[in-house]
């Protein structure tokens, strides 16, 4: 999301809220919302909901309060549209509030598809209460048509982590050696998965 949140940021003709909830404001997943403070990006509401335990009953409970806190900072706010990217479930919550509350939502990168989790199943319920669409490939799009989505409202953008990596400042041999303190004298592989 950091480079839709950049551009948003910078163009004049967008007034951007940034709404910074869910496991993202958890230690236990890393407190990821310090990550938009380094990257300069204003955080406008946090919608703090999760109890970050594990259980699903829990987790259940925590998205009937995730609704309620969605549904009040949205009425606060009242945004012309909702742009959300992926299938973490506790954006089921975002999703309900904007749909009871008639606010468009677009979402990226629906269409995915995830073997043996309930991920399937979030990502679809919250695509087919979208209203536009911006898939990462060709697949994903016709998926997204498949379920019964208006072709025009689906498009192919592709991934917009990618636009980040032409900023990232690559490592040569040495460079990795010292990342990670490797002994490079009993040689080492360096594998991507």
């Amino acid at each position: 999301m950091f480079p839709i949140m950049r551009a948003a940021t910078g163009d004049p003709e967008i007034s951007q809220i940034i709404i910074c909830a869910g496991m993202h404001l958890l230690e236990k997943f890393g407190a990821t919302w310090k990550q938009l403070e380094r990257d300069k990006l204003k955080i406008d509401a946090f919608v703090d909901f999760m109890s970050g335990t594990d259980g699903e009953l829990e987790l259940a409970i925590d998205l009937g309060k995730g609704v309620q806190e969605f549904a009040r900072v949205l009425a606060e706010f009242s945004p012309d549209i909702i742009f959300v990217s992926g299938d973490r479930v506790e954006n089921l919550a975002l999703y309900t509030a904007a749909t009871v509350l008639n606010i468009p939502v677009a979402h990226h990168c629906g269409g995915d598809l995830t073997e043996g989790a309930i991920d399937n199943q979030v990502r679809h319920g919250m695509t087919k209460l979208s209203h536009l669409h911006f898939a990462m490939m060709e697949e994903h799009a016709r998926r997204i048509i498949q379920m019964g989505e208006e072709p025009w409202r689906v498009q192919v953008t592709g991934d917009a982590a990618i636009d980040l990596f032409s900023e990232i400042e690559l490592l040569d041999k040495n460079g990795v050696i010292k990342l990670f303190k490797i002994n490079a004298d009993n040689g080492f592989i360096v594998c991507v998965y």
